[in-house]
């Protein structure tokens, strides 16, 4: 990453943090409801969000670049973290089912090799969800937190980067609409910002959330030149 995400762990130790998380959680819960026996891979700094599917799922794993700092699971958690690069993951092609990249687009070093080794381990039938800061909404414009760090993205944006890099956007939402303020009546009232949010200023929440598919539509077979036509001019009288 080309910018070390600003205190992930303090600011999810913090009440503003909880409440962030617990926001984000809800968001990716009414996404994909549920996920029994599916390999969930997180991208960038997921722990914390995949605890969501952690009961149901056969396998979350959580990988992180090197200088990132660990998210302490719960003792009873059965999960797995993996040290990696972003640009090259330590895992076979077509291994998981769903993958949720969470802090990472917008610190990686390469966004581009980031999103080619997601299409790489992702399953031809999977789907991958990407949460990216709001250039528009507070949160990006924030250095306090996490969001306010990194490259923010507009809906274009992101949309064009991922058409780029061979995915298909399919959904679209958005969360975090309370403003990245630690103070208590704004926390203790984050649900009524959200709720209220996503129908009076729906382009100004904090994050934007991302559901896509691979698109085999851009997959274009190397030296695959259509045939010109040819026009044979025949002498008169042959």
């Amino acid at each position: 990453m080309s910018h070390e995400v600003h205190g992930l762990g303090n600011f999810y130790a913090t009440p503003a943090g909880l409440v962030t998380a617990r926001l984000l959680r809800e968001r990716l819960r009414a996404l994909w409801p549920s996920l029994p026996g599916q390999a969930v891979l997180g991208l960038g700094y997921a722990s914390p969000f995949l605890r969501v599917w952690r009961a149901e799922a056969r396998r979350c794993v959580a990988t992180l670049p090197p200088h990132v700092p660990r998210w302490r699971w719960p003792r009873k958690a059965a999960s797995a973290t993996a040290v990696a690069e972003e640009d090259s993951l330590p895992f076979p092609d077509l291994m998981f089912d769903r993958i949720l990249l969470v802090h990472g687009l917008e610190t990686a070093d390469n966004a581009r090799r980031l999103l080619r080794e997601a299409w790489r381990v992702l399953k031809d039938d999977g789907r991958m969800l990407v949460v990216v800061p709001n250039r528009l909404g507070l949160w990006a414009h924030t250095e306090g937190t996490p969001f306010g760090h990194g490259q923010p993205y507009s809906a274009g944006q992101i949309e064009g980067l991922l058409r780029r890099q061979m995915f298909q956007v399919e959904r679209r939402e958005a969360a975090l609409y309370v403003p990245p303020f630690q103070t208590r009546l704004l926390l203790r009232g984050a649900g009524a910002w959200e709720r209220l949010g996503g129908r009076l200023c729906p382009r100004f929440a904090g994050v934007m959330l991302l559901e896509a598919v691979k698109d085999f539509g851009e997959l274009v077979p190397a030296g695959a030149v259509p045939a010109q036509a040819r026009r044979v001019v025949v002498a008169e009288g042959v």
